[in-house]
């Protein structure tokens, strides 16, 4: 699997995402990654857009760059603020504040011993917590970062690849489900 495979599906009304995933996908187009970062928060994005073939193809892409400790740590991201994402949110908007001093009660186990770096893991849970729409995680974990000498340019680089891949991921799902319709007209 290569970028150029991806992109060769990609519809042509969506020509700015091919450009962008040739771009965010790169150390000069992610100002602030290394190759393992960018590819790691590509899988833990893909992951989170909920396009099952289209993460193990971003999966195969990155397969000569990460090991397996990496790749579980993004996919253990996209698998904790999953949930996380989705509990956080309902504290903040439901409007009581209460709800915010109640424990959570679940297990978050992988945020304090993730697999690889700390620092990395909260790079993939920045990405999934942007694509999943939760304020108070997106909030935390750029904090995390920041507190951790991550800078600006390089959180948004992780904004960025996860825009283009949840994008790319919704895109490539409408186009499948539209040649099955048109073969199933057909039949």
């Amino acid at each position: 699997m290569t970028i150029e495979d991806i992109k060769a599906r990609i519809p042509d009304y969506a020509k700015d995402l091919k450009l962008n995933l040739s771009s965010v996908l790169t150390t000069q187009g992610a100002p602030g990654l290394n190759e393992s970062q960018i590819l790691a928060t590509a899988v833990a994005s893909a992951h989170a857009a909920r396009n099952p073939a289209f993460a193990r193809e971003i999966e195969a892409l990155a397969a000569g760059t990460l090991d397996d400790e990496t790749l579980t740590a993004a996919r253990s991201a996209a698998a904790i603020m999953a949930m996380n994402n989705i509990y956080y949110r309902f504290t903040h908007l439901v409007g009581d504040e209460e709800y915010r001093t109640l424990p959570a009660r679940l297990r978050m186990n992988v945020i304090a011993k993730p697999a690889g770096e700390k620092t990395d893991f909260e790079l993939y849970s920045l990405a999934v917590s942007a694509i999943n729409g939760c304020g108070m995680c997106m909030a935390s974990h750029e904090q995390v970062l920041r507190k951790s000498g991550i800078g600006r340019e390089a959180i948004q680089s992780v904004a960025r690849i996860a825009s283009v891949v949840h994008a790319v991921a919704v895109v490539l799902e409408h186009a499948q489900a539209v040649t099955q319709a048109r073969t199933a007209e057909a039949a």
